[in-house]
């Protein structure tokens, strides 16, 4: 069997606000050997149960923050940016299942450091469906028959998940209390848990279906501000809603829908005096 692996950061362990999730700050360093000691105790579990291959995906920031010679030996890692696919580069129809690990809750939602890709986005929709970065990524591994098995991350982020995906496996090793404060198991416990959590998300794996993506789905973004979507709308295709902040693109699949959201995300942080 093969697994593909998406770690983000905000949803490990312990980690509770931004210094510890922004490689210029004081406490980065410490929230990285967390976050790859977490991604490994669910690396060497999978293969533990039996996985044959496992890849793991860089996904947070500029997604070179886990430290490879930490990771199990038979690992394969992507890592750095610009990736055509973010946070599920790589992923494809060969993969049995997929887990997201630090994952936390979609922007204007309650959950530690919740966002969706910047912190411009109030909210995204594909159709009607609201998602984050959970969501988006799930349908993208639904586009290739791939079903999302677990999701470890901060409560919220649970909730999330197990709203979108039925049967799905989750891990929550942190409570929220605010956007910056939560009350987590210490690594050590986490590390059980997410042990026992991998080993039944493998067991319970043909519970799980992928989440299918709609046909020629329709992607709208709420930004901030209208500077914000004036940006995203610099990209061919794309139009902004009157009377609004909110920003559509038509595309032809999921995929297409995903790249331009990256597009138009990556457009609108070049607005200045927000």
């Amino acid at each position: 069997m093969k697994l593909y692996v998406s770690v983000d950061m905000e949803g490990i362990t312990g980690l509770a606000d931004y210094t510890q999730v922004d490689s210029s700050k004081n406490n980065y360093e410490r929230g990285r050997r967390i976050m790859t000691d977490e991604a490994n105790y669910v690396i060497t579990e999978a293969f533990n149960q039996g996985c044959q291959e496992v890849l793991v995906n860089d996904s947070h920031s500029k997604m070179n923050n886990l430290m490879i010679e930490y990771l199990h030996p038979d690992t394969s890692l992507i890592t750095g940016d610009v990736k055509p696919f973010s946070m599920v580069q790589g992923l494809d129809s060969t993969y049995a299942g997929a887990m997201f690990i630090g994952y936390h809750a979609r922007a204007s939602m309650k959950g530690v450091m919740s966002h969706s890709m910047f912190f411009s986005v109030r909210h995204m929709y594909i159709n009607d469906v609201a998602i984050g970065e959970l969501g988006f990524n799930a349908y993208v591994a639904g586009y290739h028959d791939v079903p999302i098995l677990m999701v470890a991350g901060d409560d919220q982020a649970a909730k999330e998940a197990e709203e979108l995906i039925p049967n799905v496996t989750t891990a929550i090793v942190k409570e929220t209390i605010t956007r910056s404060a939560v009350k987590s198991l210490t690594p050590s416990k986490a590390g059980q848990l997410l042990k026992e959590k991998t080993a039944l998300a493998l067991e319970n794996k043909e519970k799980v279906k992928p989440l299918v993506p709609p046909d020629h789905p329709v992607l709208r973004i709420e930004f901030a501000n209208y500077g914000q979507a004036e940006w995203a709308a610099l990209m061919p295709g794309v139009e902004i809603e009157k009377d609004s902040t909110i920003v559509r693109y038509q595309a032809k699949d999921i995929l297409e829908a995903y790249r331009a959201m990256l597009v138009m995300t990556e457009l609108a942080s070049r607005t200045a005096y927000c």
